[in-house]
């Protein structure tokens, strides 16, 4: 569209149009009339949120003409501070896709989907499912989301009216391990005050990867005030160009060097003996277990050698509190490894070693919101479930309100989970193991997906049912924590384009009349969005106006130590929780589950500044980009690929006991040599998404459907490949 345009070529275009408008009764000078107004239309602004991932950004949208216009980072929203990253411009195309769903899709006998009304989806769900309660009880149903707004508010309420406990997140292969380590251990997790510190440590966690694009800034300006940055990462990630040390070390060793680092900090007694005297607990235990840790039997465990680690954790000391090891997300330790949730304790307690809580340059609890809710008289909430969430007695040290996802196709093969609800989640390629997730679904009576794409999640699903895109619809107001709380509001940028689909707060309300649950759904999308503002003193118009309003009565207290959200009210260095579930109660080392040999790898993932999981892999422009770069091929150590006579863009194949992909190689020296990378986004099997079919491979072929002890995640770094060039 911008390449320029000829004086000859336009004739000759021109006139191609008139002889095409001749034959018909088209009035050339009113269709170009019409097409200058259009240009000179005027523009509309509207702050909303960004979908692109997690993150949700704020954003101001622009239309003209009824049509997305362009697009800006809101400058009052936290976490976009005035900008957007590629994922949040490209992903709002989605409007415009031609392969979104359209209308409510069922699964006929023969396996082809056709289309049916809302009424009569509503109406057979919800025959089903009563049918299903009355026969096996409210907990065989399950309902599993990755959070937004509106179905924070929705979906666990219609789970809960049910009368069934089992509410899950996509946090089972995202950072349920870090999570589980931390809550127990401190109490939370807090996030890393990046641009006041003055040594700052990622482990396997990448800003130039999963960008969000404060954090990108918090860390430009550490750097610019002279902050140290170590990078400790298998691969030379896309946030090195800030780091002043890359440590490649062993893939899954993370918690061997944290536990050498915190021997140090003892050893040298280095670490902030008042913070532990006054806000510790169980601090003697985890001195006798660490004495075993030394640098010099860490580096033969991580490769990363016994000097460095010493002088990392005495420079670290030395600049405490404004040291942090960053509490990283999915990383190295959110969801991947045996030891992932272990890593996390010790990555929490040797902050805690530094004094850093609460601490400017260190970790930082954040002001919450306080959104309101609805009040209970008007508008009557369900009971609590009496039935305990499955997967609880397993994995008690878990998340409690995330509960472990993956539980739901294990009890479906064993026959006692009969149906389950998929919202905004593609769980059948994401979670866990495809070939398990296909045979698991299809062994339940009713399986329900709520998306705006035909994921492979959809394609297992008896109905199907139609989200517009995040761009078309309103959602319920949510709150930001942080230095400073904020309150956010997502609102439609355009009209419907599929005038056939339906918000999920539309979706859920029908589906809970249909099942016989109707009375807790009697208030509207904005009843609830005005009580959850109402105790902010602002209003419903204020925020759609603003679209993010910063609470300044809302800040985090920096200075002043907490009571930890732990048992003790302290953080606890020995954890009777843990010993509890059958644990230690103080880290100790837990090797990886499996381990490379004989010229096998590990193999690892990670994102891309461009993707989000699975869900941006069908956007044109994004997937252009990966193919113009080849970004979907595999990384591979190059000396270990001279030894196979592998070399770069060979097409090869990737074998673990699971399954066997081809893909092209990319061959670098960014790479430890005991692995090989694949990134997380690709090899999309839907026939509906023709984009993304066939570009690359999903890891998840590979993983092996198992639990991760102390968490459930899905450990999907634990698997091991062979990989050979595949003969011409």
């Amino acid at each position: 569209m911008l390449k320029p345009v000829s004086r000859r070529s336009f004739i000759k275009a021109s006139a191609a149009t008139a002889a095409a408008v001749s034959l018909t009764s088209f009035d050339m000078h009113s269709w170009m009339a019409s097409a200058s107004a259009d240009e000179k239309a005027a523009i509309s602004k509207i702050p909303t949120t960004c979908n692109g991932c997690s993150s949700q950004c704020g954003m101001i949208a622009y239309t003209k003409n009824g049509r997305l216009w362009k697009l800006e980072g809101h400058p009052d929203h936290p976490r976009s501070k005035g900008t957007l990253c590629a994922r949040g411009h490209g992903y709002a195309t989605l409007i415009y896709s031609k392969e979104r769903l359209e209308q409510p899709m069922k699964r006929m006998e023969n396996g082809k989907y056709e289309p049916i009304s809302w009424e009569q989806a509503f109406k057979e769900i919800g025959d089903k499912l009563k049918e299903i309660i009355k026969e096996h009880g409210p907990e065989s149903v399950a309902l599993v989301q990755d959070p937004r707004p509106t179905g924070n508010v929705y979906a666990t309420r219609f789970i809960k009216a049910l009368g069934s406990p089992n509410y899950y997140t996509h946090h089972v292969a995202c950072n349920n391990s870090r999570d589980t380590g931390f809550n127990h251990t401190i109490g939370g997790v807090p996030s890393a005050d990046i641009a006041n510190s003055s040594y700052i440590m990622f482990i396997g966690r990448s800003y130039g990867d999963g960008i969000r694009p404060s954090s990108m800034s918090a860390l430009a300006q550490a750097k610019e005030n002279g902050a140290k940055v170590i990078i400790v990462d298998p691969r030379k990630n896309n946030t090195s160009p800030f780091a002043d040390q890359w440590l490649p070390i062993r893939p899954g060793t993370d918690l061997a060097l944290v536990l050498a680092m915190a021997h140090i900090l003892i050893e040298k007694d280095l670490y902030d003996a008042g913070f532990i005297e006054d806000h510790a607990t169980g601090f003697e235990e985890f001195k006798k277990e660490v004495k075993q840790y030394t640098p010099e039997w860490a580096e033969k465990v991580t490769g990363i050698d016994a000097q460095t680690i010493k002088t990392i954790a005495t420079d670290m000391a030395q600049l405490k509190p404004k040291a942090v090891i960053e509490q990283s997300w999915r990383g190295a330790f959110g969801c991947n490894y045996k030891n992932s949730t272990e890593t996390g304790r010790a990555v929490a307690l040797f902050n805690a070693m530094l004094g850093n809580i609460q601490q400017e340059g260190g970790y930082i609890f954040g002001a919450s919101a306080g959104l309101g809710d609805l009040d209970p008289d008007q508008f009557p909430a369900p009971q609590e479930p009496d039935a305990v969430k499955d997967g609880e007695e397993d994995f008690p040290l878990a998340p409690r309100g995330r509960g472990v996802a993956n539980i739901v196709p294990l009890r479906a093969k064993e026959g006692k989970m009969k149906a389950a609800f998929y919202h905004h989640s593609n769980a059948a390629l994401g979670y866990g193991n495809p070939e398990y997730y296909k045979e698991a679904l299809n062994e339940m009576d009713l399986v329900v997906t709520i998306d705006v794409q035909m994921s492979e999640t959809a394609l297992l699903s008896h109905y199907v049912l139609p989200e517009p895109s995040y761009m078309e619809r309103d959602d319920a107001v949510d709150g930001v924590g942080g230095g400073t709380a904020a309150v956010v509001l997502r609102q439609k940028a355009v009209d419907r384009v599929h005038p056939n689909t339906k918000p999920a707060d539309e979706i859920f309300t029908e589906l809970a009349k249909a099942s016989g649950v109707g009375e807790y759904f009697t208030f509207t999308l904005e009843d609830y969005n005005k009580a959850a503002v109402e105790p902010l003193g602002i209003t419903m118009d204020e925020l759609r106006e603003k679209g993010s309003i910063p609470l300044e009565d809302k800040k985090a207290e920096i200075g002043t130590v907490p009571e930890f959200n732990t048992p003790s009210g302290k953080v606890e260095f020995a954890s009777q929780t843990f010993e509890d579930a059958g644990f230690n109660a103080v880290p100790t080392w837990i090797p990886p589950l499996v381990e490379p040999k004989n010229g096998s790898y590990r193999l690892t993932t990670g994102k891309q500044a461009i993707h989000s999981h699975t869900q941006t892999a069908n956007i044109p422009m994004l997937m252009q980009i990966t193919k113009d770069y080849d970004l979907e091929r595999l990384w591979m150590n190059r000396q270990e690929a001279k030894k196979k006579g592998i070399q770069d863009s060979d097409l090869v194949e990737v074998s673990s006991d699971s399954a066997s992909s081809t893909v092209k190689v990319k061959l670098t020296d960014r790479l430890h040599p005991e692995t090989v990378y694949i990134p997380s986004h690709y090899g999309i099997t839907s026939k509906y998404l023709t984009t993304a079919k066939g570009v690359g491979f999903s890891y998840m072929e590979h993983v092996p459907f198992h639990f991760q002890p102390m968490s459930g995640c899905s450990m999907i770094h634990e698997v091991i490949v062979d990989v050979r060039k595949v003969d011409a």
